[in-house]
Formats: structure tokens, sequence, C-alpha cells
């Protein structure tokens, strides 16, 4: 038997705001995310704006050791996730930490810490080459992270599929619910790719808007569209069973009902019944 799944909980950072609710008044605001980059000098690349986090210290929510150890995109998705579990309410001691499993993707992953260490074997040999280099950098390590935090002990997946990775993420989790492999699941996407070389690709393959004015920059279906704006941040939801969520008496966003896998396109049509009488 197929069963229910619901979303109860949500948590984001974002160019518009730090949590869910800075971000919903952000699109309240009409605010625009979109500004020149500071994370690096732009000095002699055509593409000069992205649209960063704002406001952003590592040191603000993990202890400097443990941020030194995590590339951004990481931080990015514990500190989403940390918000989705605390919204759902969820009583992570009273559950069994076998049905709660983590599904986090992201496109490239621990791009900065790629470059920094690459840097490092070029101008000092191998032997100055991070310890943590590879666990900094691989993508599945943003729901790794999440997993070794919270102490869950379900599946933890990465899937990456390019710019659908975290909608294919979410795909899978329903299904991990739906068939009875979880009973929840942390899921969603986090990308951290403002850096020199993945500003420099995706500009050099043609991808990236060359706009200066922040306001005719990322305008898609526009006749004088000239390509995306590069972002950055997390976005992560608390998927649930429906029966479980009903007898703790949760907080039901939406219900997932569908998913449709579009395989040529690698992409994922995901299905959201708005919230309604849950009976």
């Amino acid at each position: 038997m197929e069963r229910r799944v619901v979303v109860t909980g949500m948590g984001a950072i974002t160019p518009i705001g730090n949590n869910v609710n800075e971000l919903w008044e952000g699109i309240k605001e009409k605010k625009c995310g979109i500004d020149k980059i500071t994370l690096f000098d732009t000095e002699g690349y055509k593409v000069k704006i992205a649209a960063e986090v704002k406001n952003f210290n590592p040191e603000e929510h993990f202890d400097r050791k443990a941020a030194k150890r995590m590339d951004r995109f990481s931080h990015f998705a514990l500190i989403a996730a940390r918000e989705a579990i605390k919204d759902s309410k969820l009583d992570l001691e009273s559950i069994d930490k076998t049905r709660l499993g983590v599904a986090i993707s992201t496109g490239i992953g621990g791009l900065k810490t790629i470059e920094e260490n690459d840097k490092s074997i070029i101008e000092k040999g191998p032997d100055r080459v991070s310890p943590m280099f590879i666990p900094m950098a691989i993508t599945n390590m943003a729901s790794g992270n999440i997993s070794i935090e919270f102490g869950l002990k379900g599946e933890s997946l990465c899937v990456v599929t390019a710019c659908a990775s975290a909608t294919h993420a979410i795909g899978e989790s329903f299904r991990m619910i739906r068939h009875g492999y979880q009973d929840f699941m942390i899921c969603g996407g986090t990308e951290a790719s403002i850096t020199p070389l993945g500003i420099a690709g995706f500009t050099n393959m043609k991808a990236l808007s060359h706009a200066e004015d922040i306001t005719r920059a990322s305008i898609p279906f526009d006749k004088e569209r000239s390509g995306f704006v590069m972002g950055e941040g997390a976005g992560i939801l608390i998927l649930e069973e429906y029966e479980h969520a009903k007898n703790r008496n949760a907080k039901i966003y939406a219900e997932v009902v569908r998913i449709f896998c579009n395989i040529r396109c690698i992409s994922y049509n995901i299905t959201i019944a708005r919230r309604r009488r849950w009976s």
C-alpha cells in the first residue's frame, strides 16, 4: 500500500533572506538578491554580478574548528536543516533514527575547497593539500554532515543531476516514504559555486548573464536575455508519512501527491497539493 507524504518543516538560507521568514518577507517586498560579487576579486571577469547570501559568517553558526572543516555548501545545508527540523517540531530523541533519512543534493559540491587545494598543490606541493580536502569537497557531505550532527541512521543520499539536483532529491525522498523505506526525510538542495572557477567556467560556456543592471540580469523569458545569474544558498524540507504527522498533531504545510520523471531532461515535476482539511 502506498503511503501519503506531507511537508511538515521548512528551512532556508538565500540571497534575500537567511531563514524562511526573511525569505518570505523578501519575496513580498520584491527584494532583488543580485548584486556585485564580493566573494572574490572580479578584475578581468566579464561577469561581475551574482546572487550571494548576505551577511553570512559561519562562526555565528558553528565553532571555529567545525566551520573550517566544512565547505560553504555544507554550512548552508546544515543551517537550513536545523531550521527545518526545529520548524517541524520533530522530537529526535523519541523517534527511531533508522527511519529518518537525508537526501541533500548539490550540482558541484565544495568548489571553493577544490580551488584552494589545487592552488596549494601547485604553489607548495602535495604535502600541503589539506587532509580534510576530500571530506570537504565531495558532494554527499552536505547529507553526511546533517546525519552526523543529528545522529541519524537512515538513508543518506546525494543525487547529482545538475540544476535538477534538489528537486530530484525531494522526489527520491517522496518515494522513500511512499514505499515504506523511511518515515521521514530531510531533503532539498544546497549550492555555493560563486567562486573564480565557477564563474569563469559558466561564463566561458556562454551560460551567464553579462548584464550590469541587476534589474535586467535574470530575465529568462525576455528577448533580451543573455544567460542566468549564479546564485547560492540552501532550501530544505522535512517530508513525513501522513499518519505519523497527523498522530503527533504536526503542522502540515502541504502534501506531495505525485512525481513525474522526465529522463530526457533529467528533471522532476513534483505536484504538491495545497494545505486542506486533513482527514
